[in-house]
């Protein structure tokens, strides 16, 4: 069940709209369309000697969420011009929002433009329908774990007591061992497939990294003689890499020595643009040398068709 609607305007300022406490924003919803999956649409091809046709490609629609509001008196003492008012503060026209829906087992977040804002003034149940465009029609994860983190590298801890060092001179003591995993398993439970933003982290040098996802084959591969061309060097201590998969913001960059470069074009020409889909994927990296010197992190959103 449904609890509450939170909007942020463009401007950063939200609202929470409570179902079961609507005296608290002055905005009771009515009634609220669009948030279940959109519509696809199938592309087929009739062929002149068969029967049927011939699939050739499918693509959903953009989501269209039409809120209907009643305004009440309010615990702040609003009247209903005031809440009529403020619903044009939050739902300006042709601006961006942000709509967070908080479910009993779901925390779902969406982007949308406000294509019309109308009130019923002269109604004696006085209230206003909204409507919201999203060109992106999935809802995504929202709230404290809207992100899932998946680290190759863990550091084991080595330090017992009692303990002690044998030696004057030489450290003996290990307080932890950290191991690189090559090898990790993603457990998506997402609804649609989605991109990934893949971080690297260099601890020394190394060499045309690889990453593979085992389940569909596919692999992206970063050509370090093309790395140094550009920046001078090949990667070295410090350096980060941010790979980004996600629809709309693909894009490879290099963090040294606090200063950002694209380095897109050192990306492999028959390289894939990771996703991972629901269920298991597992994934994995080599490096033609430097292997141990690299701290792997995968981050990922989890994409909702519907709520």
């Amino acid at each position: 069940m449904i609890q509450s609607f939170t909007i942020t305007n463009y401007l950063g300022d939200s609202i929470k709209l409570e179902l079961r406490r609507p005296e608290n924003s002055g905005f009771l919803v009515k009634s609220v369309t669009g948030l279940g999956p959109v519509q696809a649409n199938i592309s087929t091809t009739e062929m002149a000697t068969n029967d049927g046709s011939s699939f050739n490609s499918a693509r959903l629609n953009q989501r269209n969420i039409v809120f209907q509001f009643v305004f009440v008196d309010t615990i702040h003492g609003e009247s209903i011009e005031d809440l009529r008012q403020k619903s044009y503060k939050y739902f300006p026209l042709k601006k961006k929002l942000e709509v967070i829906v908080e479910a009993d087992n779901r925390c779902a977040k969406i982007e949308g433009y406000v294509e019309s804002n109308e009130p019923d003034i002269f109604s004696s149940q006085e209230g206003t329908q909204i409507s919201i465009i999203c060109p992106d029609p999935y809802f995504y994860s929202a709230g404290e774990n809207n992100t899932n983190v998946t680290v190759f590298n863990t550091v084991e801890p080595m330090l017992e007591f009692p303990f002690a060092n044998e030696s004057i001179t030489s450290a003996l003591l290990e307080m932890g061992v950290i191991k690189n995993q090559t090898e990790q398993l993603i457990v998506y439970s997402g609804d649609s497939e989605i991109g990934l933003t893949i971080t690297i982290h260099a601890i020394g040098k190394a060499s045309n990294i690889s990453i593979y996802n085992i389940n569909t084959r596919e692999t992206m591969r970063i050509d370090t003689n093309k790395l140094e061309t550009l920046t001078g060097l090949g990667i070295v201590a410090g350096d980060e890499i941010i790979i980004c998969t996600v629809k709309g913001e693909k894009s490879i960059i290099l963090i040294r020595d606090g200063k950002t470069t694209n380095i897109l074009n050192c990306l492999d020409k028959n390289a894939d643009w990771i996703k991972i889909s629901k269920g298991d994927n597992i994934f994995a990296y080599t490096a033609e040398s430097g292997s141990d010197n690299l701290q792997f992190k995968i981050e990922n959103r989890i994409a909702y068709e519907g709520l």
